[in-house]
């Protein structure tokens, strides 16, 4: 609990902090005397000597971060030496909780006004916590208590914000807008630091999100799934977006079960299924500390109370010790391994650090927890305390881990800020030790160094005892040696236990690594990394199905990388990571493929918030732009956007794989992608162009994209089918360059160069295959056209099937007069009153025509089946062909075909024969979009990796491939009747 008492900075006694060194002293100086113009409260501070001013002046020097903010924002610190604190706090707080409310003029506060109101709440929070912290006017409970508050508030802010735009744009029915949270079933749970009250300085929040879809504030249950995840990829941008003002608190979601494969937001039925039962040890101790801290706080302590089985079993459970102890030792090996240190030791990880009394508190709570409930504190101390009533501990042992919390926290605060990181880590060097020593009241770092020595063995001798009452602990997984020439046996008899068919293989694989034959394993720090990862990943990859197969494919990515250190430490501490890792070697070779030969592509994969953001074309274009900054030459463009393609594609690819995104989102994903790149080598051509030949008077250039690019529904695999038109002034002859060209030829080239930059092989591999046979005349036309031409052939020559085509045409690059013109001469031509009879004759015709020349290949072949894609596009292509002649008129270029089945259909189908077309294309681009990421080749579950039979019954909401492939036959019987009854020949 926060004291009521009034505390002030201005109390504080004399010699308390001393200034890092004389240089940093009087740059501290002169920027408090720049701060005195404008602050008449610091002004009066320096006129004369006195605790505070020495104080203060010290404080600047030990970290940069106060300084710089004192500086941005010198009210803060004016407020700092002359009010009590207390009161600013309480207001600041209830600032950030109230910063989503309607303003005195009745003015809503957008997004962005309540990211800036609640960066510089923060950022003022931050800077009196600190500066109380260091004048030990608050110790490390009062600051954490503090910290924990502001991040609640803020938390609860942005979702009543959230839920109240929502509401707004009529995604949901608030039941009280004046307290949007309140009965809306969205559930915000704080955990670790945060939901235990105690967050470090610069601390991430973790939240775990959780929704009722019986609430009854999203009209219809079934769009819940689509509008809480939306709102949480929101609810991390107001957070932890850098703005001008800074960000409020990294925040990570990834505690959620099973958080490579499911939404940032999940149903309460849903998780509670999960837990019950594929919950993990790991995830019950995390639960320990879970407390609602924002959206509908009700609901939150509801959920909490169903989850108190899972996390407090009933009875002793000494097997969950073992998991909990193998987490431990993935932080760093337990015993004869590394040793206690000072200078570069990690205060939370290390050797006799925070983690440890952590572990030490909530082991012996998931042992007891179940049967005492006074056990389930969240506070570390308070856990401490109640484990000593129940006689679980000693009172000396509880004052030792206590003391030694409080005092490595102080640690932990005073390294955070310094420069407001998220770091753990004691420095390296003398002078920047120095400064944690000197914001501790050390007055040398030998004696802080002594007393930090001496806590950090205190924590690892108590922490030593506990587990040595264990037996077999650290045997649990089974001899796993990798040492000499030959193979251990009891090794291999562990291999196979973990589920691996050939262990002799896989322990060679495994000597490779140890034996430092990659450049990722040439370090010894990558090796001993490696190794205290090893039980982890074999155990990971052996839950896999073939797991043979998929670790020897993590083996040929590994023997691709430059280097190894920062994966393998993201790996040991990022389970999520790993099973995503996993999941790509078990179940998509082809991005496996792709890892392998292009290493560089990881690199996404590293960002912790990719998961939470959407590939859109803001967010490629954004991206792509920054990679091209540095760009100067033809070539170099061109292996950038290879570079970028490549990345881009495997990173939309990585969230179709999880499910993070659908299969229309992706294919709406991979479209963007190509639009943006297509247009980076348009313009990289066409200056290539004006170099060599100059400009064409009158000249206009236009890229119709068709096909699969046109309606937004391209595959990770796909080709792009383009025309390109162009027109120019009849008066000019040439184009005015040094080299000039005629207009056939000066536009064949504009067309020839991109086809190429698009399609040439190069060592950073293929941007596009490239498809132009959908231009005028096929292969035969010419490979540009020029627009009246290319109306003359349309409004007069073109077939039925061309037509067809035209109606997914989309004009994605080019000058906005020709642009305008072409989209005026597709409309015109779908507009024309045709003959029902002739084109219902030419589609069946056609559609009888590509079921003889190409058959599909088996039920999986979802395109060519009867009742598949083609027949599908077909019907909505159909429509849009006869629309005109039945009066209506509509307009479906730019849209898929979804889009387009409804906007017609609703027209002239049955309505429930455009659901049954819906449903089979939902279907189907689902599951097509996952094969084609994940294998080259038609799909045969036979031959198929096991991992990509589960995603692809997972895509289908089927248990088994059985039951799959008998949903895709009723579908594809349903919609062959739809096409029938529709395209009547």
């Amino acid at each position: 609990m926060l004291t009521k008492s009034e505390h002030s900075i201005a109390s504080v006694a004399n010699g308390l902090l001393k200034p890092l060194n004389k240089t940093e002293l009087k740059l501290a100086q002169t920027d408090l005397q720049k701060i005195g113009k404008s602050e008449p409260a610091v002004a009066a501070m320096l006129k004369t000597e006195t605790p505070l001013r020495e104080f203060v002046t010290s404080a600047l020097t030990l970290s940069p971060y106060l300084r710089d903010t004192a500086n941005i924002d010198p009210a803060v610190l004016s407020l700092a030496i002359s009010e009590p604190l207390e009161p600013q706090l309480e207001a600041l707080i209830a600032d950030a909780r109230n910063c989503w409310k309607p303003q005195p003029d009745g003015g809503i506060p957008s997004e962005s006004d309540v990211m800036s109101r609640l960066r510089v709440i923060k950022r003022r929070v931050a800077f009196l916590v600190a500066l109380a912290d260091l004048a030990r006017v608050f110790d490390g409970r009062t600051t954490t208590a503090w910290l924990s508050r502001l991040a609640e508030a803020s938390v609860a802010a942005a979702i009543d914000h959230l839920l109240l735009s929502a509401n707004d744009g009529r995604k949901i029915r608030l039941k009280n807008t004046l307290a949007p949270s309140e009965g809306s079933g969205l559930i915000v749970l704080g955990m670790g630091k945060l939901g235990a009250g105690e967050l470090n300085y610069s601390s991430d929040i973790d939240l775990v999100v959780f929704f009722n879809e019986e609430a009854g504030i999203v009209p219809d249950p079934d769009d819940a799934i689509d509008v809480f995840p939306r709102l949480m990829r929101r609810l991390v941008r107001i957070m932890q977006e850098r703005t001008a003002d800074g960000y409020v608190f990294r925040t990570d979601l990834r505690l959620r079960p099973d958080p490579g494969s499911t939404p940032l937001a999940i149903p309460v039925d849903a998780a509670m299924i999960y837990y019950e039962g594929r919950g993990q040890n790991w995830e019950r101790a995390a639960f320990i500390k879970a407390r609602a801290v924002a959206g509908d706080i009700a609901a939150g302590e509801e959920f909490l109370r169903g989850l108190v089985p899972f996390v407090f079993r009933k009875y002793l459970d000494y097997a969950a010790i073992a998991d909990i102890h193998s987490i431990k030792r993935q932080i760093h090996a337990h015993k004869g391994h590394g040793a206690i240190a000072v200078k570069g030791h990690n205060v939370k990880l290390g050797r006799g650090g925070i983690r440890e009394i952590e572990f030490f508190a909530q082991t012996q709570q998931l042992i007891a927890g179940g049967r005492m409930p006074q056990l389930r504190s969240r506070p570390t101390e308070e856990t401490l305390a109640e484990l000593t009533k129940a006689k679980w501990i000693d009172e000396e042992t509880r004052d030792e881990l206590t003391e030694a919390y409080w005092f490595l926290r102080d640690v932990e605060h005073r390294i955070q800020m310094v420069r407001d990181e998220q770091t753990h880590l004691l420095p390296e060097a003398e002078a920047d030790l120095k400064r944690i020593a000197f914001m501790m009241g050390y007055g040398d770092t030998s004696s802080f160094s002594e007393r930090l020595v001496e806590v950090f063995r205190t924590v690892e001798r108590r922490y030593a005892r506990l587990f040595e009452q264990e037996t077999g602990l650290s045997t649990e997984t089974g001899n796993l040696v990798f040492t000499g020439q030959g193979d251990d046996p009891d090794t291999l008899k562990t291999l196979s236990k973990l589920g691996f068919e050939r262990p002799s293989d896989i322990s060679r694989v495994i000597r490779t690594w140890h034996y430092g034959r990659y450049r990722a394993t040439q370090s010894v720090e990558a090796r001993e990394r490696l190794t205290e990862l090893t039980p982890q990943l074999l155990r990971v990859f052996g839950e896999s199905t073939r797991a043979d197969e998929a670790i020897l494919r993590f083996d040929s990515f590994l023997s691709g990388l430059p280097a190894g250190i920062q994966l393998f430490s993201l790996l040991s501490s990022n389970p999520a990571l790993l099973s995503l890792i996993v999941n790509i070697m078990s179940s998509a070779p082809r991005l496996a493929e792709v890892i392998a030969a292009r290493p560089h592509v990881f690199d996404g994969m590293l960002d912790p918030r990719l998961m939470a953001q959407l590939p859109t074309r803001d967010y490629l274009a954004e991206r792509l732009k920054s990679s091209l900054q540095q760009a100067r030459h033809y070539e170099e463009i061109l292996d950038l956007l290879r570079i970028f393609a490549a990345e881009q594609r495997f990173l939309i690819g990585i969230r179709l794989l999880t499910g993070t995104i659908n299969g229309s989102m992706a294919a709406r994903a991979f479209t963007h992608l190509a639009d943006l790149i297509i247009d980076a080598a348009l313009n990289a051509v066409l200056g290539e162009i004006h170099a060599a030949h100059g400009d064409f008077p009158g000249g206009r250039v236009a890229v119709a994209g068709m096909g699969k690019l046109g309606s937004f529904e391209l595959t990770a695999g796909s080709d792009v089918d383009l025309i390109l038109l162009y027109d120019y002034d009849d008066t000019a002859s040439e184009s005015d360059g040094a080299k000039p060209l005629d207009s056939t030829r000066y536009f064949t080239r504009i067309t020839q160069r991109l086809i190429a930059a698009l399609s040439a092989p190069t060592a950073e591999g293929v941007l596009y295959e490239v498809d132009m046979r959908l231009r005028p005349s096929g292969n035969k036309g010419p490979v540009a056209t020029r627009i009246g031409a290319f109306e003359k052939y349309q409004r007069e020559e073109a077939w039925t099937w061309e037509h067809m085509a035209l109606s997914r045409a989309r004009l994605i690059w080019g000058d906005r007069s020709l642009t305008e013109e072409a989209e005026r001469v597709i409309a015109q031509v779908l507009a024309a009153k045709r003959d029902t009879g002739k084109v219902t004759h030419d589609v069946a015709e056609m559609r009888d025509l590509i079921e003889t020349e190409k058959p599909p290949g088996s039920i999986w072949d979802f395109k060519l089946i009867p009742g598949g894609l083609v027949d599908i596009e077909f019907i909505a292509q159909y429509l849009t062909l006869i629309a005109p002649a039945k009066g209506i008129d509509v307009k479906v270029n730019g849209l898929n075909t979804a889009e387009a089945l409804k906007l017609l259909g609703g027209k002239l189908m049955a309505a429930s024969d455009v659901d049954i077309c819906i449903e089979a294309l939902t279907l189907y681009t689902d599951l097509s979009q996952l094969i084609r990421l994940c294998i080259d080749g038609l799909f045969d579950p036979k031959q198929a990796p096991a991992g990509l039979i589960d995603l692809v019954c997972r895509a289908g909401d089927c248990p088994d491939i059985k039951t799959l492939e008998g949903e895709v036959k009723r579908l594809s019987k349903a919609v062959r009747k739809v096409f029938q009854s529709v395209v009547k020949d």
